[in-house]
């Protein structure tokens, strides 16, 4: 395998990482407003409280692996899509800023102020739906190469392929925060809050499997080539499909919740690699190829010893971070 192979397939596992627990956090954070609106806010709240606290400040770490590690390898992405990204960036960066603030007071009482519960509720769908707008340009059509690049503004609001991708990471969000917090709410064995949290996945789960076929037929209006190649690995999303299945079912028949989320984990991990893997060998198509923007040979061997090495480091620190509080018995009963 090259090593601009697998630098991506690095990049990739770290971006699947933050999709997974960015999830969690972004859905808990809507599900925290909309128990305080339902008038559940002491049922669910605490469930939240406890995975919220230990976990926040380690989300973003696969986020900056990635975006380091993907102008490490590749160098010329940032030309192609600094500028372009310049808008749909800086509205990421103030809504993480908005939402950063809310941790930092949380501890303060912020959680009891309606204003600061709302910012935090609306930015957990806000900032998946601007991030996604990465994936959206790089099917090509939204960017304009001049002697910089441009995004095509009017280009992306109109597109019925960049709406379809906002619906999937919002509905997406949604579905893997609840199907999580459903199997920790069981972990706690607080019945109050599974049962409001299981019927959230029930009702999350149908928008995230129609707007998925929605993005696969406006994949195949937008870019034809790319949805071939889709098909050449039907298997995987085959599989996605059976996971959700498989999750949907145990989540209805009130069982085994922790593997109901694991199939979850399942599912987006055939989904999402496939996507990746019929996404080659573009960045952004059709300007931007692996082989033609990969960095110094020298300059990527280093690279990918040092993300492996983080990547080794960084999942036996979650294990343990999981361990001593998330999955502590007296922890997750909220007894210490």
């Amino acid at each position: 395998m090259s090593i601009e192979h697998i630098g991506i397939t690095v990049l990739w596992l770290f971006l699947y990482g933050y999709i997974i627990v960015a999830s969690i956090d972004f859905g808990a954070g809507f599900y925290a407003y909309y128990s305080r609106l339902k008038g559940i806010e002491s049922v669910i709240h605490p469930v939240i409280s406890r995975y919220l606290s230990p976990v926040w400040e380690v989300t973003n770490v696969f986020l900056i692996f990635f975006i380091v590690g993907i102008v490490g390898f590749f160098p010329d992405t940032a030309y192609y899509y600094g500028s372009a990204l310049l808008v749909p960036g800086s509205v990421a960066l103030i809504l993480l800023a908005i939402r950063g603030s809310f941790y930092a007071f949380a501890n303060y009482g912020a959680r009891d102020n309606h204003l600061y519960l709302l910012a935090y509720g609306a930015t957990g769908l806000l900032i998946p739906a601007s991030l996604s707008t990465v994936l959206t340009i790089s099917e090509g059509g939204f960017i304009e190469v001049r002697d910089h690049s441009v995004m095509l503004l009017e280009e992306l609001f109109f597109s019925a392929y960049s709406w379809a991708v906002v619906l999937l990471a919002i509905s997406s969000v949604l579905f893997i925060s609840s199907a999580f917090l459903t199997y920790y709410a069981a972990k706690a064995k607080d019945e109050p809050a599974v049962k409001w949290l299981r019927t959230f996945s029930l009702w999350a789960g149908l928008p995230t499997i129609i707007s998925s076929l929605f993005t696969f037929i406006a994949l195949r209006n937008h870019n034809p080539q790319h949805f071939e190649n889709m098909l050449r690995v039907w298997w995987m999303f085959a599989l996605s499909f059976l996971s959700f299945v498989g999750a949907m079912w145990l989540i209805w028949k009130t069982k085994r919740y922790g593997t109901a989320f694991v199939l979850v984990m399942f599912q987006f991990a055939f989904a999402f690699f496939g996507y990746g893997i019929s996404h080659l060998p573009y960045l952004l198509y059709p300007y931007l190829t692996l082989s033609a923007s990969v960095t110094h040979p020298v300059m990527g061997q280093a690279l990918v010893i040092s993300f492996v090495a983080g990547l080794l480091f960084l999942i036996p620190a979650l294990v343990l971070l999981l361990k001593l509080f998330l999955f502590n018995a007296k922890y997750v009963k909220g007894e210490s």
